[in-house]
């Protein structure tokens, strides 16, 4: 994945643009109202979906697998974007406990076992009372069933890419036992659903 990645980065560098994902608006707005003030991007990329956080006084961290990325997103946000250069499948990257996590469009990317120990490495660094929020694909997107087989609801895609579709009953099954209270459908890039989840609920 890092290769895909880094290559998709060098080829078409801020390739969506600057404008936070409206799951990044929805879970600013979320962590706001909650008072979140330190928190965790895995899969930050180049740091569009980072700065409407830090636009409302909160610390932002990201971890990237790609370091093309990483160059864009302190290019234009500036070297004090602290970002762990690495797979968020090697977490945990510092030792530190945040008030809020956010993941968008990343999860789906990994296997079923690299699922299940993203959510609990982002559960662990989450301090008490901690809040996570997730954005996935659903299987009511067009692409659903695109491409190869490889997994039960996960396919292969033309471009590559594996990619995992969500629909409840896998959400339950994956976040229920990571104080999951609340899923949202959002019209994103996707159909997404929101995934919000609370440490010591």
């Amino acid at each position: 994945m890092t290769e895909f990645w880094e290559e998709a980065f060098k080829a078409m560098q801020e390739m969506w643009g600057f404008e936070p994902a409206k799951s990044t608006v929805l879970t600013n707005d979320f962590f706001v109202e909650h008072k979140v003030k330190n928190i965790l991007i895995p899969g930050i990329g180049y740091g569009r979906n980072a700065q409407v956080f830090r636009d409302n006084g909160m610390l932002v961290t990201g971890i990237e697998i790609s370091k093309t990325a990483i160059d864009l997103a302190q290019k234009h946000f500036g070297k004090d974007l602290i970002i762990h250069h690495g797979s968020v499948t090697e977490m945990p990257f510092d030792h530190k406990k945040y008030d809020g996590i956010y993941c968008y469009a990343l999860i789906h990317l990994l296997s079923k076992n690299e699922r299940a120990k993203l959510i609990r490495d982002c559960y662990l660094q989450l301090a008490e009372n901690g809040w996570m929020v997730f954005a996935v694909v659903t299987k009511d997107a067009q692409i659903y069933g695109q491409g190869t087989c490889i997994d039960k609801d996960q396919f292969e895609l033309p471009s590559g890419l594996k990619m995992f579709f969500y629909d409840k009953a896998t959400i339950q099954e994956e976040f229920g036992k990571a104080g999951l209270f609340e899923i949202i459908d959002v019209m994103d890039v996707y159909p997404f659903y929101l995934i919000k989840c609370k440490k010591g609920e």
